[in-house]
C-alpha cells in the first residue's frame, strides 16, 4: 500500500483534457462557464504544472453508458431539446438548465472524460487521474439539475463497479449538496457517499441533512455534514477531519472519488461559504493523503462548481492538477504574467498575482468538546452515522 508521504509517478497519472470540453457551454452569461477550464488549463501549463503530461483525450460517452444512471427517454429528451425548446418535465429550458445546441454531445464527452479516467485508474495504466470538466454531481435519473444535463459522476462510479471495484467512496467538497449521486447509490451499499456542503436550511438544492442515510442495507453508507454560513478553513478541515478519516478506517474503499468543487470559496457570488485557495489546497492535500492511507494511492478526481471564474476557479484547480501530479505548486508562487495577460482580454475584474491568499489553514482537530461552531455540526454527523459502522460518536480516535 502506498503510504501517505509517498509520491506517484506523473507518468501514472492521467489527466483528462480536450478543448472540445469547452462545449458545455449553457449560455453565454450562465455562472458554468467553461472559460474556467481554459483557464485553469493555461495557468497549469504556465507554471509547468503539466509540462511533459500527454493529455488523455475523451471521446463522448456511448448512450449505454450514460444510461447507467439515466432513463432512455431522459436521453431523447436531451438530443430533442436544441430542436424543440423547452422541456419542463425534463427541467430542460430552465434558468439553471438552459438549452444549448449540441447539449447531449457535450454532455456526453463529459461522462467519456471521467469514464475514460477511471478505465485508466481500473486497468492499471495510472494510480491516478484527474477530469476538471466533469463533476455534474446534481443530474438525476430522468431530468437536469442544477447546472447538470448528466452525472458523470455517478456515471464513472457504476463503470468502476462493473469493472472491479467492489467497495468505493465517493467524496463531494462542492458547496453545494451532491444529491444527485447520493440518489443514485442510496440503494448501494458498496458506494460510501460523503458530501460536505453548505447547510441546506440556507442553500440549494435544500437536501443534505445528517438523518439522510441510505436505505436498508445501504443504511449508513450516505453521509451528509452540512456546515453554517461564514464557515472558514480552520473550521472546514476541522469537521473534515472529525468525520471522514474514521470513516475510510471503517468501510475500506478500494479508491477514493472525490469531487472537488471549489464553489465554497469566499468570493464565490452563488453560496455563502469563506474557504480561500490556500484552504482548497489543503483539501486537496488531504485527499491525497487519504487516498494513500487507505486506498493503495487509487483515486479519481474530478471537478465541480465554482463561479468565481478569473479569481477563484483557476487557482484552486491549478492546486488541484498540481497535488494530484505530485508536483505542487508553492502558495507564494506568483502567477505568470503570460496568464494575466491573456484573463486580461476576458475580464475587467482584478486579477490575482500569487497563488495564495495569505490564508492560515492550520486547525485545531476535534478533541470531543463542543468549543467552535462547526463543533455541533460535525455531532450531529457522527451521532447519526457512526454507529451504523461500528464507532463510537463521542470517542476521538473513532
Amino acid at each position: 500500500m502506498t503510504s501517505s508521504g509517498a509520491t506517484v509517478d506523473p507518468a501514472r497519472v492521467a489527466v483528462v483534457w480536450d478543448e472540445g470540453l469547452l462545449g458545455y457551454k449553457l449560455s453565454e452569461d450562465h455562472p458554468l462557464h467553461p472559460v474556467r477550464l481554459d483557464l485553469t488549463m493555461r495557468l497549469a501549463r504556465s507554471l509547468g504544472v503539466l509540462e511533459g503530461v500527454e493529455p488523455l483525450v475523451p471521446t463522448p460517452a456511448p448512450d449505454a453508458e450514460v444510461e447507467r444512471i439515466h432513463v432512455a427517454s431522459y436521453l431523447e429528451a436531451v438530443r430533442r431539446a436544441p430542436r424543440e425548446g423547452d422541456d419542463p418535465v425534463h427541467q430542460l429550458g430552465t434558468t439553471d438548465n438552459p438549452i444549448f445546441e449540441g447539449m447531449h454531445e457535450a454532455s456526453a464527452l463529459v461522462c467519456g472524460g471521467s469514464i475514460a479516467a477511471a478505465r485508466e485508474i481500473a486497468e492499471g495504466r495510472a494510480d491516478r487521474a484527474v477530469n476538471i470538466a466533469g463533476g455534474l454531481h446534481h443530474a438525476m435519473a430522468d431530468h437536469a439539475w442544477g447546472f447538470c444535463v448528466y452525472n458523470d459522476c455517478a456515471i464513472a462510479i457504476s463503470w468502476l463497479l462493473d469493472h472491479g471495484y467492489e467497495r468505493i467512496c465517493y467524496i463531494d467538497t462542492d458547496v453545494h449538496h451532491g444529491d444527485g449521486v447520493q440518489a443514485a447509490f442510496y440503494d448501494d451499499d458498496r458506494v460510501l457517499t460523503i458530501s460536505m456542503h453548505q447547510h441546506p436550511r440556507t442553500l440549494w438544492p435544500g437536501t443534505g441533512f445528517a438523518s439522510e442515510l441510505g436505505n436498508g442495507a445501504a443504511s449508513g453508507t450516505a453521509v451528509n455534514l452540512a456546515l453554517p454560513p461564514r464557515t472558514r478553513d480552520a473550521g472546514w478541515l476541522r469537521a473534515f477531519h472529525a468525520v471522514v478519516p474514521g470513516l475510510l478506517r471503517a468501510f475500506q474503499p478500494q479508491i477514493l472519488v472525490t469531487q472537488c468543487g471549489v464553489d465554497t470559496h469566499h468570493e464565490d457570488p452563488l453560496a455563502e461559504l469563506s474557504l480561500s485557495v490556500d484552504g482548497h489546497r489543503a483539501i486537496y492535500r488531504s485527499l491525497r493523503e487519504l487516498a494513500g492511507q487507505y486506498t493503495d494511492g487509487k483515486w479519481l478526481a474530478l471537478g465541480g462548481g465554482g463561479y468565481g471564474l478569473f479569481r477563484a476557479v483557476p487557482r484552486s484547480w491549478t492546486h488541484l492538477l498540481a497535488t494530484v501530479l505530485d508536483r505542487d505548486v508553492e502558495p507564494s508562487r506568483p502567477i505568470p504574467a503570460d496568464w494575466i495577460s491573456y484573463a486580461t482580454e476576458k475580464t475587467r475584474r482584478p486579477l490575482p498575482t500569487s497563488m495564495t491568499e495569505d490564508a492560515p489553514t492550520d486547525f485545531e482537530r476535534w478533541g470531543g468538546f463542543t468549543e467552535v461552531e462547526v463543533d455541533p455540526f460535525l455531532l450531529e454527523t457522527r451521532r447519526a452515522v457512526f454507529p451504523l459502522h461500528g464507532l463510537d460518536p463521542q470517542d476521538t480516535r473513532d
